[in-house]
């Protein structure tokens, strides 16, 4: 009986242990196509109970797969947007808990950035009549507004900008939603309060002239 029992406890530890290596250092195409949601282990509250669930919305492409990775904030009768939790003007981690996170298997455009498969943390700049997306190569920061710094800055894929809808009716959780386009071309509808964004991604896109095809991972800080 004890020797069952420390064989279960074993396989357990095993498990748990599997699950950390997978969710701390699955490269970016792993998530995109079958790995689970990467957690930021190193910092204290990814141990701690969330309010905000984790979601994971996957992406489907002719050739190749992506997923959306974000915590989902509820309104709870306060504002949010254009409030002190997300004021106008001020970056934000697009979500709550970890910063958003999008994966790709393939090469794709977002906005009008070009990005190589891999890992990649979303931010936004919300205004009243419009938002400035960020888009970045670091993701293993915790999503605090206050960590991104001139180390995090410095791995900025770019930023480009998508006009705010007004909503008749408020969204109370916040919801990111894939909608198919036609072919490889899909938007990512952003829905809370009373906003809507929409953020165009497409796949099966060439580079520019010079861009490299795949980045190296970086050290510590992504794929």
């Amino acid at each position: 009986m004890r020797r069952a029992l420390a064989s279960l406890v074993g396989l357990v530890a095993v498990a748990g242990l599997g699950w950390l290596a997978v969710t701390s250092l699955a490269p970016g195409a792993w998530v995109a196509s079958w790995a689970p949601c990467p957690r930021n282990w190193s910092w204290a509250p990814a141990w701690q109970p969330r309010a905000s669930p984790l979601a994971a919305v996957p992406i489907r492409f002719s050739r190749g797969r992506a997923k959306l990775c974000y915590g989902r904030p509820s309104l709870r009768g306060r504002t949010m947007l254009g409030g002190d939790a997300v004021p106008f003007g001020r970056l934000w981690r697009l979500g709550a808990n970890e910063p958003t996170t999008l994966h790709l298997d393939v090469p794709a455009e977002l906005g009008e950035l070009y990005l190589v498969p891999g890992s990649y943390s979303l931010y936004a700049v919300p205004d009243a009549r419009s938002w400035e997306i960020v888009v970045n190569r670091s993701t293993r920061q915790w999503g605090l507004e206050s960590l991104y710094d001139d180390e995090v800055a410095r791995h900025e894929v770019g930023r480009f900008r998508v006009p705010a809808e007004t909503l008749e009716r408020p969204v109370e959780t916040l919801t990111l939603r894939p909608v198919p386009m036609g072919g490889d071309e899909w938007i990512l509808q952003l829905s809370w309060q009373t906003t809507r964004l929409r953020l165009p991604l497409r796949a099966d896109v060439r580079p520019p002239l010079g861009e490299d095809e795949e980045l190296p991972p970086l050290d510590g800080t992504g794929d």
